[in-house]
């Protein structure tokens, strides 16, 4: 598809914000969602610091993790549109937009048009045509991050500043064999006891 972005301002269609309002969309909850306060560190006391039995997490944190898995449910069920990127080639060849940041490429993705327009407003791209795919989330995280090559996630409205939303490349939000969390020594340990 070919589009010109809908004018920044332009009112969003009801529910489009609604996953995002769902949760802390910021960095912190994909913490909270993997390893955030609260997850103990190899050897450490599992009694935790505030002296609660081991196994027992904080309720915040507990509600944090449920709400950014609600989330991730949410994107997972919900096409998005993801531009292609700048390539001077036919349509059909060209890849995803992606950044990179800190070593890490993310897919960008936009819940609806109005938040590409920001995108492209931030750009100072608001003229030009986007052209852009309309691809499930769950395609995005399954197919499409561990074709990349290298480490990858998906960042969601990403010109909306505390509204938009990050899936970073860890165990629970893409496949094991992509996530930069994996345990990499267990993975050898299992090949090297299969060429037994």
């Amino acid at each position: 598809m070919t589009a010109t972005p809908d004018p920044p301002g332009a009112e969003p269609p009801p529910g489009a914000r609604a996953a995002a309002e769902q949760a802390d969309p910021g960095p912190a909850a994909a913490e909270a969602a993997t390893e955030g306060p609260g997850a103990l560190e190899p050897g450490a006391d599992e009694s935790g610091a505030d002296g609660a039995a081991p196994g027992i997490e904080d309720p915040e944190v507990a509600e944090r993790r449920q709400a950014f898995a609600e989330l991730l449910g949410e994107f997972r069920r919900t096409a998005v549109l993801v531009p292609l990127g700048d390539e001077p080639v036919p349509d059909e060849e060209r890849g995803l937009l992606t950044a990179d940041f800190n070593g890490i490429r993310f897919i960008l993705a936009f819940s609806d048009e109005q938040a590409l327009a920001r995108y492209a407003q931030a750009r100072g791209e608001y003229t030009r045509e986007w052209t852009y795919r309309t691809i499930l989330g769950a395609r995005l995280l399954d197919v499409a991050v561990p074709a990349a090559g290298v480490p990858c996630g998906v960042a969601l409205d990403c010109a909306d500043g505390p509204d938009g939303m990050v899936f970073p490349p860890v165990m629970g939000i893409v496949p094991d064999e992509a996530a930069v969390d994996r345990d990499t020594e267990a993975d050898t340990d299992t090949d090297e006891g299969a060429a037994r």
